[in-house]
């Protein structure tokens, strides 16, 4: 049996690639609806309407070859004489299920970095913003501003004011015509002109206000500080408020790599400072009987992640990978490395903070402790840093702010953040945080 992690668009492509084959594939997924944060639908029922979803969402319905298991954390995950068992957590329920092989199609989350006022009540990433909507009807709050970078503004933007909701305005950090750069991703990908084009058409439906070159810097909780920054982030001119109580502040996303790092799959530093999985031609990872598809390879929207999880079944299945896919995720990588190009994240973000800036809300540690421990403790990486400050050990573990510690110590030390030791990362045998009755009942 092929077990999948995950119910975004790179695991329903692997799920349903493998049912077509005659094999039977679990898929487990920590959400209570499939589809990920791409295809997250209000129920399952909308879903298969229309759009590119439909025909996933039903596979993962109606064929007798899968086995779909909703809203399970997977804690745990080792290899053992029959395979690879993986242990989890559904309903309260502990868990544990042995396949053969796994498709890790784990996804990632909004990249968060800091401002000052970014601990206040309001301040979310555009995901949340989007989660609430799509999985709860919500919307986030009565004047909601949307700031960062990256195409994911767009869509998040437009998806509140369809449904009612005051946005005080889009504010993109980088300048349009940086897509100039990528000439070659834009002729491979001619539908990605015409996506912009439908957003383009409903900002202007909606009277959005859309302003480049500039971030939020600074939120009190009832207005948001704009500034002019140049490509670094670094401020040029604080320029004026804009009245707000949600500030939906986005940089790309960071990929979830815990599980594959537990069963030790080999992760590489890409270009824009990301840790990925090195994978093969196949998706096939450095550990055997291993693959990886979608954001954990490197991000690049759904299309690459789609193409990405029909060739980690083919492979695990030992099929032939047309050339049609190869061509197909070649376009779609020569796309997502246009993003990286066009949406850089530098690190002058710093120059945004004072000392007592927070930058792990979690156990409330600030910029200052963070410099202290490099320049008074002589911390020379994040991990060090964490052992002095606590930085990254509170609920989240290091997801929201271990990347932004990496930067901070690179900066005192005037080093690069280019390997996977400066960075920090370190792959916890316990993947998901869990009870001591759960653990024990695991360990049983």
């Amino acid at each position: 049996m092929i077990a999948i992690i995950g119910a975004g668009p790179a695991g329903l492509a692997a799920a349903m690639t493998v049912a077509e084959n005659n094999e039977q594939v679990v898929v487990i997924d920590s959400a209570p609806r499939p589809g990920g944060q791409y295809w997250r639908h209000l129920s399952q029922v909308e879903g298969y309407k229309s759009g590119r979803s439909a025909k996933y969402l039903r596979a993962l319905d109606e064929n007798e070859k899968i086995t779909y298991i909703s809203g399970a954390q997977i804690w745990s995950a080792v290899h053992t004489e029959n395979g690879i068992t993986l242990n989890y957590l559904a309903a309260g329920i502990e868990s544990s299920i042995t396949v053969e092989k796994v498709i890790l199609a784990t996804g990632a989350h909004d990249r968060a970095i800091p401002f000052t006022g970014w601990e206040r009540p309001g301040v979310m990433t555009p995901g949340a913003a989007q989660a609430l909507l799509k999985g709860h009807n919500v919307i986030a709050g009565q004047r909601i501003l949307i700031t960062g970078t990256g195409p994911f503004l767009l869509p998040v933007a437009v998806g509140l004011a369809a449904a009612g909701a005051d946005v005080a305005g889009i504010i993109e950090a980088h300048s349009p015509f940086r897509w100039l750069k990528s000439p070659l991703a834009l002729l491979l990908n001619p539908q990605k002109s015409i996506e912009l084009i439908y957003y383009a058409r409903k900002i202007a439906q909606y009277k959005l206000k859309v302003s480049f070159g500039r971030a939020v810097v600074a939120f009190d909780g009832k207005s948001a500080t704009i500034a002019k920054i140049d490509s670094e982030l670094r401020i040029k001119q604080k320029e004026s408020e804009i009245s707000c109580d949600v500030v939906a502040a986005g940089w790309g996303f960071t990929p979830d790599v815990t599980l594959g790092g537990i069963l030790g799959c080999k992760q590489v530093v890409d270009r824009d400072g990301t840790v990925i999985f090195d994978v093969d031609s196949e998706q096939r990872s450095s550990t055997k009987n291993i693959w990886v598809a979608g954001e954990a390879t490197g991000i690049g929207g759904a299309d690459l992640a789609l193409i990405e999880g029909h060739i980690a079944a083919l492979s695990a299945l030992s099929l032939t990978i047309p050339l049609r896919l190869r061509f197909a995720r070649y376009r779609s990588q020569k796309f997502a490395t246009a993003l990286q190009v066009s949406y850089p994240v530098g690190n002058e973000w710093q120059g945004w903070l004072g000392q007592e800036s927070k930058i792990c809300r979690c156990e409330e540690v600030s910029l200052g402790e963070i410099c202290a421990s490099v320049t008074e403790l002589s911390a020379n990486d994040a991990r060090t840093s964490k052992l002095f400050t606590r930085a990254g050990m509170g609920m989240c573990q290091g997801r929201i702010c271990s990347r932004n510690v990496s930067e901070i110590i690179a900066s005192q030390t005037q080093c690069e953040v280019t390997d996977l030791e400066r960075i920090g990362y370190s792959n916890r045998p316990i993947a998901t945080p869990i009870s001591l009755g759960a653990l024990a009942d695991g360990i049983k």
